[in-house]
């Protein structure tokens, strides 16, 4: 099911993307809600399933990893679910996607430098294929789509 969102949900979305620690004080004041009214808003969101969550961006060079690596993964044959398992419980890969085509999944991985690079894909290699591109810089961060205009009923 489509949710349906007016112009002052998208408005209160898109202040809470950009500052997610913003009062609902301050967001209603930003687009004309007293912030009981914005609250009130936010917890239908998060009912409707529209706000699954709220988190923090962390700078990775400040935390000492100063790369970042795309793994695109093809497990052998009869090992999906192994190598599956093996991605979710290293907690160097940020992120992954199944995906289409030749390769199963496609992860980022943060590095502390490129010489960790075999020693974290190491266990992967007997039971999958796996390509590796090194990330040079990011044209943006993660970012939201824009919001759909509501569909008429």
């Amino acid at each position: 099911m489509t949710k349906r969102l007016d112009h002052l949900d998208t408005a209160i979305l898109s202040s809470l993307d950009a500052d997610a620690r913003a009062s609902f004080a301050d967001i209603g004041k930003q687009i004309g809600l007293s912030g009981p009214a914005v609250g009130e808003r936010v917890r239908r969101l998060k009912e409707q399933g529209v706000i699954s969550g709220f988190g923090v961006r962390l700078d990775l060079r400040e935390l000492g990893y100063s790369l970042q690596a795309l793994v695109r993964v093809k497990p052998r044959s009869g090992q999906l679910h192994t190598v599956e398992r093996m991605i979710q419980q290293q907690p160097r890969f940020m992120s992954c996607d199944r995906v289409t085509g030749e390769d199963c999944f496609v992860a980022k991985l943060a590095l502390v430098d490129v010489a960790e690079l075999d020693d974290i894909l190491r266990e992967l290699h007997d039971l999958a294929e796996t390509h590796t591109s090194i990330i040079k810089s990011s044209l943006f961060d993660v970012r939201q789509p824009p919001l759909l205009p509501q569909r008429q009923g």
